[in-house]
């Protein structure tokens, strides 16, 4: 249980300082630790109803929620989560672990893609590009729709999915953005226990693994707030998205029986491409650093 309790606070303190990653690296390492697919996500959104409650409370006190798109938001993304585990629920194991990990696979590709993609979005400005419009709102129903079924039937995805959507489209400030994606979440991960719930009983929840993430998402709050002001959150958006890529990969391919051989050259590969990610974001960082010292002296 001292494993499952670090995956929680590691989670929840990357949730924390991204708005994004507390559900994908949540199920991501359960499923590496051997745990069930539908077991696994019922356990993280049960979790998750606590450190969401905590969570957007926070972001609501110091006045990071927008109201109306909670629900816009939150409403459809609960009908989607619902969706989403009744699917999961009733898959068998074999089936879903490959769409699990294809779906793990491709949130943690869009995690990636979202740091490199604002890094050019930064640069283009600074060239005189001029912004994208902004996009209607009633577009975050169905956004909340896709998001909420992707999210109950892969295990995480909420923030991936609507985070890096609205940051994109300029619907909310940033700020505001991860406040109402958080805040929200509530209705995502209430309805998806429900529907878990129902179709497993409670028998199919670890509730010791649930604790365990639980206290541990508590944990990492003071940590995660001290995060966001110290580190660079490229550095760990770009650590996070390619571990989770790593992971989903080297799942996909044990379930392919690839000879093990191979297995272990793509471990190599994808490890150094991760700290090759990381080792890059960590010289950007320290440069811009230099230079914004550089221009207040």
């Amino acid at each position: 249980m001292l494993l499952v309790l670090i995956v929680g606070f590691v989670a929840q303190l990357i949730d924390g300082s991204l708005g994004m990653g507390f559900g994908v690296m949540s199920m991501s390492l359960l499923l590496a630790i051997g745990v069930a697919p539908a077991v696994a996500s019922a356990t993280v959104h049960i979790a998750k109803i606590g450190t969401a409650v905590i969570s957007g409370a926070a972001h609501w006190r110091f006045g990071n929620v927008d109201g109306k798109a909670v629900l816009l938001l939150g409403v459809p993304g609960a009908i989607g989560a619902y969706g989403g585990a009744t699917l999961l629920s009733s898959l068998s194991l074999n089936a879903a672990k490959p769409y699990v990990s294809v779906i793990l696979l491709t949130l943690g590709a869009v995690i990636v893609a979202r740091f490199i993609h604002r890094r050019r979005n930064e640069s283009q400005s600074q060239d005189g590009v001029v912004n994208r419009p902004v996009r209607p709102r009633w577009l975050l129903a169905p956004l909340g729709l896709i998001g909420g079924f992707v999210d109950a039937s892969g295990g995480g995805g909420w923030g991936p999915v609507t985070t890096t959507t609205l940051v994109a489209s300029r619907q909310l400030s940033t700020r505001t953005t991860i406040g109402t994606v958080n805040a929200s979440e509530l209705l995502v991960a209430i309805a998806a226990s429900i529907g878990f719930l129902q179709h497993l009983g409670s028998a199919g929840v670890r509730w010791d693994i649930t604790a365990a993430i639980l206290l541990g998402g508590l944990i990492a709050a003071i940590p995660a707030a001290w995060l966001v002001r110290h580190v660079d959150d490229r550095v760990l958006g770009m650590g996070v998205g390619v571990l989770i890529v790593v992971l989903s990969i080297d799942s996909f391919l044990t379930l392919l029986a690839v000879p093990e051989p191979l297995l272990w050259v793509v471990r190599i590969v994808g490890l150094t491409l991760t700290f090759g990610l990381i080792a890059d974001a960590l010289w950007r960082a320290r440069s811009r650093g230099q230079e914004v010292s550089a221009a207040s002296d």
